[in-house]
């Protein structure tokens, strides 16, 4: 029985993974000629209230958040195109979510919810936010079975999801298959995010997770689902309720899509410098002269793990440097106050990083 399961299994995984491949192409082709479009996710709605706390819901908490987080972008970012999977008290199924933001072709896509634990338990509090993997916990395990729990408000949601129960671990074997094509830049949002929630909002830190949630899993960006706190803890119920919680919350995800924002239009060789009116781009000529204490380095990803030079992740490039920026290290190869020269070299680690790009740092700090 468990062989034809993993055998089925198997040839849902490469499906998934085919039209991931599918949408990834489209969206490569079309990438050049469009804005930075975020689709905001307001987990449950409608008939799916979410998490019950003792005065509060999930669904209008999360949906609270989501609009201010979406309004500070839009008055912020004009360039960004903002869309929600829902943007009332409607009820979207997990699939239309994702199909959503693949349609757009969005660059990212933020899931909001509330946490709970049954209220025999007594509830911790704190904010986490996840990226999609295989859980390694049981307390990841519970969170993903919770928010997946919500395709049983959908018709023939076992035809619909292929046999998926969210509540049997069996289940869930087919994430450990998934080659999320987004991971590194799913994580580094996510560590954006969740230091801007504990250090702007002082909320307690219960980190960065992976968790197999069906929302993510279909979604052809980077991508995360972010746990505002615990709805079943009477002091966290009153904050995540409160108008002045909500907007604490919305501000410190925006911090960290602006800080996210900014490193995606250096990435298009825009370089904005903080009380210069200068705009420097690729296309403009550069002079090869470069004031003393300037150098530029070529950006090859982003992890919250520190890693030694040698490591297959660095895909043979050495010496591979790296700094320390919003949580996360940044790791970078080549170094030169010759802007022509490191543009030479991007083009050959393009090949094995093709989301690389310039950056460019004086005497020893990052210019942003």
């Amino acid at each position: 029985m468990f062989n034809l399961y993993y055998m089925k299994t198997s040839k849902r995984v490469l499906l998934v993974l085919l039209g991931v491949f599918i949408s990834l192409f489209g969206t490569s082709l079309s990438a050049q000629n469009r804005g930075f479009t975020v689709v905001i996710d307001p987990g449950h709605g409608g008939r799916d209230p979410g998490a019950v706390g003792a005065t509060s819901r999930e669904k209008d908490i999360v949906l609270s958040v989501a609009l201010k987080l979406g309004k500070l972008i839009e008055n912020n970012h004009p360039d960004v195109n903002v869309l929600y999977t829902r943007s009332k008290d409607v009820f979207v199924p997990l699939n239309q979510r994702a199909s959503i933001a693949n349609k757009e072709h969005a660059n990212l896509f933020i899931s909001i919810h509330c946490n709970a634990l049954d209220r025999r338990r007594t509830s911790p509090q704190g904010v986490e936010t996840f990226v999609l993997g295989l859980h390694r916990s049981k307390d990841n395990l519970d969170v993903a079975k919770t928010e997946n729990s919500v395709i049983m408000y959908e018709e023939d949601y076992s035809v619909k999801y292929e046999g998926f129960n969210p509540n049997e671990p069996e289940s869930y074997i087919i994430f450990e298959f998934m080659a999320n094509e987004f991971l590194d830049l799913s994580v580094y949002f996510a560590s954006l995010v969740q230091n801007q929630l504990v250090s702007n909002s002082k909320r307690i830190n219960r980190n960065v997770r992976q968790a197999g949630f069906l929302v993510l899993r279909e979604v052809a960006m980077p991508s995360v689902l972010i746990e505002l706190g615990y709805i079943s803890n009477k002091q966290e119920e009153t904050y995540l309720k409160s108008n002045s919680g909500q907007t604490s919350l919305a501000t410190s995800i925006y911090n960290g899509f602006r800080e996210y924002k900014r490193e995606y239009d250096k990435k298009s060789y825009v370089f904005f410098k903080e009380g210069d009116s200068e705009v420097r781009t690729a296309a403009q000529p550069s002079s090869t002269t470069i004031s003393e204490g300037r150098e530029y380095r070529i950006q090859i990803f982003a992890s919250a793990k520190k890693l030694e030079n040698g490591s297959p992740s660095f895909k043979g490039l050495n010496p591979v440097d790296y700094y320390f920026d919003g949580g996360v290290y940044k790791y970078t190869f080549s170094k030169s106050n010759n802007l022509d020269k490191v543009k030479r070299e991007l083009r050959e680690v393009k090949k094995k990083f093709k989301d690389a790009f310039i950056v460019e740092f004086e005497n020893g700090n990052r210019v942003k």
